[in-house]
């Protein structure tokens, strides 16, 4: 309970493999890096609040600062671990005070973002090298 108060008030969100919320694990595509690198900064330019600052191909990277929902700064990180086997993470930051805390409205963001990822990409399984 401790953790989960502390949590709230947290000002990062980011996704991994061993990620305590199931929600935020590491997630999986059948599909290639460069296909599913490329969908992404199609998505994110797209988006209300959305503007990618960087993005690097070859180091699987892409950031970027949000207006909306919450003034906040994102780093995708895209590995592809297999042939036709991608891994995508999110990391969520802001400098933003909120009596309520900024975690849920962060963790939205990248759940939102996987949402997308599972409509438009064939979604395997998250946190599959923790087991």
């Amino acid at each position: 309970m401790f953790k989960n108060l502390v949590q709230r008030f947290s000002n990062v969100c980011e996704t991994s493999e061993g990620n305590s919320d199931g929600g935020l694990r590491t997630r999986y595509y059948r599909t290639g890096k460069d296909p599913l690198f490329t969908s992404l900064e199609g998505v994110l330019s797209k988006r209300p609040g959305f503007r990618i600052v960087d993005s690097s191909k070859e180091r699987g990277e892409i950031a970027c600062e949000l207006s909306e929902p919450i003034p906040s700064f994102l780093i995708i990180t895209i590995v592809n671990v297999r042939p036709f086997e991608t891994a995508v993470d999110f990391h969520l930051s802001t400098e933003r005070p909120a009596i309520l805390g900024n975690y849920k409205k962060l963790r939205g963001i990248a759940l939102d973002l996987y949402k997308v990822l599972d409509k438009t990409h064939a979604y395997i399984g998250s946190g599959k090298n923790n087991e």
